[in-house]
């Protein structure tokens, strides 16, 4: 007897299409959203330079050249011009103030000094002359007041026998009119003259003075003339080292040309090159620091040349303390101008990628070593060994510091 079959709702054909379809949905799925779909790069881990970000001290320093100079140098230059007659000395001879250096000749400048000196002597001959004159005006006028006091006195005398006389008739009108005019023209001579001679006394003081004073300044240019002459031998201004002394027999030097200078041994001082980006950043009194025969020393801006040349400007440094006993005039020395103190920050090793990432962006490598991801970061300040990252990584996460020159900007990068 035939049976109906019931018809199989989950057949395995059926159940296998389900199964199907679902691994191709998932399948999708994965494609546009599970899957990494970031650019990659397969790359020889033994290529590139990997190291961890810190959380440690940083200080912002940039290195620049300085170079060893005197600590105080006095310059020589010529004060007249001439030809080099006479050296006294070598470059590097160690002088004392007035030793003589060298003497420079110029005929011209003699004979024409020769001939100011003359006519000076001459002027100050005159002065002396009149100075003289107006001493012998002055006794002349005594010696006229001295003989009118002594006519007055004989005058006043017969003029007081005649108003006696002529009070008793003795004698007539006109011989009393003429004792009294004689008496009064006398007195009125003398007061006349003690007026000129307080006038020319105050008059004598004033010329004496100016003449005083024209002579003075004859001598003193008579100095000055005596003192040019002299000046044709230069002589060290200071006790020290005599450098940059280049001078040949024969040679011509103009008044005012730089000859040498003397270096004074007191010490020593640095002179620095420093870009023009870091003016606003430099300051009197900054701290810098270099590294002497293993010994750290520290020196500070003392002085700051304004004028930019070529880029950059300069500034000197002087020691805080003593200056290395081995350093030289002239040496170079690489310092570390700082402009900040040593603070905690988290840090990362400097290296070839800023010059691709500009410190936008850096790769992070993952955990389990295997691969490195691109993630933007932030970085501040730097020095000659690290960046300090403001943001976007941690203590302890490691990066690829090495040149991304090769990458291509790839978001990914996987170690082979």
């Amino acid at each position: 007897m035939d049976r109906i079959i019931e018809k199989k709702k989950w057949t395995p054909q059926k159940i296998g299409y389900i199964v199907a379809g679902v691994l191709f949905v998932f399948f999708i799925a994965w494609l546009t959203i599970f899957r990494d779909n970031r650019s990659r790069l397969y790359i020889d881990r033994n290529q590139i330079t990997i190291a961890e970000v810190k959380l440690s001290k940083f200080q912002e320093f940039i290195p620049v050249d300085g170079v060893v100079y005197p600590r105080t140098t006095v310059y020589i230059d010529a004060m007249q011009g001439g030809v080099v007659e006479k050296l006294f000395v070598e470059d590097g001879a160690i002088l004392k103030m007035g030793d003589p250096i060298l003497k420079l000749h110029n005929p011209s400048m003699e004979l024409s000094y020769m001939d100011q000196e003359t006519r000076m002597y001459d002027a100050i001959n005159n002065l002396q002359n009149s100075k003289i004159s107006l001493e012998q005006n002055k006794f002349i006028r005594q010696k006229e007041i001295v003989q009118l006091e002594y006519q007055l006195d004989g005058v006043e005398r017969d003029y007081q026998r005649k108003v006696a006389f002529h009070g008793e008739k003795l004698i007539s009108d006109k011989e009393f009119e003429d004792a009294t005019r004689d008496y009064k023209n006398t007195r009125k001579q003398l007061t006349i003259s003690l007026e000129l001679m307080r006038l020319d006394s105050t008059s004598t003081v004033e010329q004496k003075r100016q003449i005083e004073n024209s002579m003075m300044r004859m001598s003193n240019n008579l100095s000055l003339l005596q003192q040019n002459i002299e000046n044709m031998t230069i002589r060290a201004p200071a006790d020290g080292k005599l450098s940059s002394f280049s001078v040949e027999i024969g040679e011509t030097k103009s008044s005012g040309e730089h000859l040498g200078q003397i270096d004074i041994q007191d010490g020593f001082k640095l002179r620095a090159n420093i870009d023009e980006r870091y003016v606003s950043k430099v300051f009197v009194g900054q701290p810098a620091e270099f590294d002497f025969t293993g010994k750290t020393y520290q020196l500070s801006i003392s002085k700051i040349y304004t004028n930019v040349t070529n880029g950059s400007f300069q500034v000197d440094l002087a020691f805080d303390s003593v200056s290395p006993q081995q350093i030289k005039r002239g040496q170079t020395v690489q310092l570390r101008l700082q402009f900040s103190s040593a603070a905690d920050a988290l840090i990362v090793r400097r290296g070839g990628f800023f010059q691709e990432t500009g410190g936008n962006w850096i790769y992070v490598v993952d955990p389990s070593g295997s691969y490195a991801v691109k993630r933007p970061i932030r970085i501040g300040r730097q020095n000659t060994n690290f960046y300090e990252v403001l943001e976007g990584l941690e203590a302890g996460e490691k990066v690829i510091v090495s040149s991304y020159e090769t990458f291509g900007k790839k978001e990914k990068l996987i170690f082979k």
